[in-house]
């Protein structure tokens, strides 16, 4: 994907700090309000977000025919549905008018006041409208570690696993932007050593480290996708906790899959960046042994050197980091995911959204959810406070962060962040 906006050479007149998740390279795009917007698509650089609708307001994109009710809706679905010849050149347009050499917009200071806006003065918002939701289980150590812990080593993984990406369908209407809050779900458990479940609140909230992508092109009912055409349907991705209720996952999950455990809650940052500018950043994966059936095989790097963190921070405010991971330790791609979920002739849509599964990756330091840190309770982490955690607190929040970096280009997500109330 050559893109001029990917350029490292690159430099914008806004100041943007070296460690900044939004460069110039970046431009994400979101949807905020405020005390005078209800809902306008926006881009990021540096600590500020760029009003697309008031530049478009004000003849700054002109030359891309976008219709004006496509930036100031409630989701970025329409916008994202023109296709990437739309939206990769709305990306160019905003990479040209924020170069320090350029002075369309820099020199017409009088609208600064509407198109300029810090960050901390708007609220994200979902900026999408996610009809179906997928959440896979494509990462090899964490599916191993899993395995190990319910079964044993030597069965770890079953046998299906290395021939497809295993996948369930989520519920869409309670994932949330980051900086939300929810209350501690409740549900059915089995206590240890009992024959009989109870009802109440989890004792056993965890966290899944995930990314997500969003669709970008639909298809009918009966079309499949391929490897090689999926970026063409993927736009970008967002980072994803996928939160989760340990104790009553195991009761329930036979013999269907997670459903109360999974469903009352989970967090998405709040930016999607593209594809395009995730491109300088792709990376080999795994070698897939057994060989994958033909309709899975692909060529070229395809997995991304995503760094991904996870910190807790406890009701005192001190920030714990937990876990240091990477997106290049998936073994099933975004490429394949979508080719296995059409394969079948299953329809998508501008939207949609498909999470990767938690990723851990081989170190302990690496595992990607408490389950795993924790090993099942055995190991509690020690936070700055003195206290323990074997799996999430009452008030604590949990927080996301990734970031590509290479050379001196750094291309990050912003925060994924929420946190837990006590259950009603």
């Amino acid at each position: 994907m050559n893109s001029k906006a990917n350029d490292p050479k690159l430099k914008s007149w806004i100041d943007v700090k070296s460690e900044s998740d939004f460069p110039i390279q970046n431009i994400p795009f979101g949807l905020y309000s405020d005390n005078k917007v209800s809902h306008h698509a926006c881009t990021a650089i540096g600590e500020f977000i760029i009003d697309l609708y008031e530049l478009q307001r004000h003849d700054f994109l002109d030359a891309l025919a976008i219709p004006d009710n496509f930036l100031n809706a409630d989701s970025l679905n329409d916008l994202i549905g023109m296709g990437k010849i739309t939206t990769n050149g709305l990306r160019e347009r905003l990479s040209e008018l924020l170069q320090h050499n350029n002075f369309e917009l820099q020199d017409n200071t009088d609208l600064h006041f509407l198109i300029i806006k810090k960050q901390s003065d708007v609220k994200m918002l979902l900026p999408v409208h996610i009809g179906d939701y997928t959440d896979f289980y494509s990462s090899i150590d964490h599916a191993t570690n899993v395995g190990t812990m319910f079964r044993d080593p030597a069965n770890a993984l079953l046998p299906n696993w290395k021939h497809l990406p295993v996948g369930y369908h989520g519920r869409a209407s309670s994932i949330c932007v980051s900086g939300h809050s929810f209350h501690r779900p409740k549900g059915q458990t089995l206590p240890a050593g009992d024959t009989q479940p109870v009802f109440g609140a989890s004792k056993l909230l965890d966290f899944e480290l995930e990314t997500g992508f969003i669709i970008g092109k639909s298809t009918k009912m009966g079309e499949s996708v391929t490897t090689e055409k999926a970026d063409d349907h993927i736009f970008g991705m967002v980072l994803f906790n996928d939160w989760s209720a340990r104790d009553i996952q195991t009761w329930e999950y036979v013999p269907l899959g997670p459903f109360l455990a999974k469903n009352f809650a989970s967090t998405m940052s709040p930016w999607i960046v593209t594809l395009e500018a995730l491109s300088p950043f792709r990376t080999k994966g795994y070698v897939q042994e057994p060989k994958v059936l033909p309709y899975l095989q692909y060529s070229g790097e395809k997995n991304i050197d995503i760094n991904l963190e996870v910190i807790i921070k406890t009701e005192n405010n001190d920030e714990n980091t937990v876990c240091q991971s990477n997106y290049k330790y998936m073994y099933w791609t975004m490429e394949q995911q979508l080719a296995h979920h059409t394969v079948n002739g299953c329809n998508i849509n501008v939207g949609d959204m498909m999470a990767s599964g938690t990723i851990s990756g081989p170190l302990p330091t690496e595992y990607g959810s408490m389950l795993e840190l924790s090993w099942r309770g055995t190991k509690p982490l020690k936070m700055k406070d003195g206290t323990e955690r074997k799996f999430i607190n009452d008030k604590d929040s949990v927080i996301m962060r990734g970031y590509c970096k290479k050379d001196n280009l750094r291309i990050g997500f912003g925060n994924c962040e929420a946190k837990v109330l006590p259950a009603t």
